[in-house]
């Protein structure tokens, strides 16, 4: 959206005014006199990812690594994202990996990644595509995976009223598609990682 057509702060804490009118509450009322200028900072934490660019996180790389091609892995990549059906939040957890061909980049980089793309209005597969697409295209690996494990509050806490349920979406590119075991080596580090999650 250009910042021509981008609703003013005013309009946008006006908006949350009348959301909580229709609620059935007052927003004149102490509790909720500030609520509209929480709200609208929020939302600029929350949605900071439209003002990245993933794709300039990725350009700074570097060749000198002696040789190094085997996988890079970056696990337990915390996730926070919103649904764009239900505005309600996504929490999880993403790993992300891939095989260097020449070059390499800071792993906080692959982290930043996940967050730029998160910090928007999604849908998980979307999100997961983004991410590995993005990746791929840029450092142009011999492969490139992401598994994206997370809970949605439009399920847990309205519909369908299912609590502990977790979304597990996938992307395979390259060799981690279409070697079964960089796939398996791949599944496997991040598998032993949840199981010992789970004993601690």
């Amino acid at each position: 959206m250009s910042n021509e057509s981008r609703p003013s702060r005013e309009e946008a804490e006006a908006a949350v005014r009348t959301l909580l009118r229709w609620a059935g509450d007052d927003p004149t009322r102490e509790g909720l006199l500030g609520t509209p200028d929480r709200v609208v900072r929020s939302y600029e934490e929350f949605f900071a990812g439209y003002h990245e660019d993933p794709v300039e996180l990725l350009k700074r790389t570097f060749e000198e690594t002696d040789g190094y091609d085997e996988m890079v892995l970056l696990r337990d990549i915390r996730l926070e994202s919103h649904c764009e059906h239900h505005m309600v939040p996504i929490i999880g957890r993403a790993h992300v990996a891939y095989l260097p061909n020449t070059r390499v980049v800071g792993i906080s980089k692959l982290a930043r990644v996940v967050d730029a793309y998160a910090h928007r209005f999604q849908i998980q597969e979307k999100l997961t595509a983004q991410i590995a697409n993005t990746i791929n295209d840029v450092l142009q690996p011999r492969g490139v995976a992401v598994v994206i494990e997370a809970n949605h509050q439009c399920m847990s806490t309205r519909g369908v009223h299912k609590p502990g349920a977790s979304m597990i979406t996938s992307r395979m590119l390259g060799a981690f598609r279409d070697d079964p075991s960089t796939r398996r080596e791949f599944l496997a580090m991040i598998a032993t990682r949840s199981c010992s999650a789970a004993e601690a």
